[in-house]
């Protein structure tokens, strides 16, 4: 039993390491590409849309075939 702990012993102490944790010299740099569409969709009630079928000069239609608020991408 003598001998197991003096064997032991120093090998436990050669297993033990070192570590170290130091930061970066230079800043970390994450590249992100991210594409973000949103699309709105509104519904209206009857009465709304009856004012603005009333009052078509307050309420300027958009060009057929066209989205409304959409822009155009080059």
């Amino acid at each position: 039993m003598r001998r197991l702990i003096l064997i032991a012993v120093p090998l436990g102490a050669a297993l033990t390491g070192c570590v170290n944790v130091r930061t970066p010299e230079k800043p970390i740099e994450i590249n992100l590409n991210v594409a973000i569409r949103q699309e709105v969709l509104v519904r209206m009630q009857r009465d709304v849309d009856t004012l603005i079928n009333q009052n078509p000069e307050a309420f300027p239609q958009p060009p057929a075939g066209t989205t409304p608020g959409a822009t155009r991408q080059r």
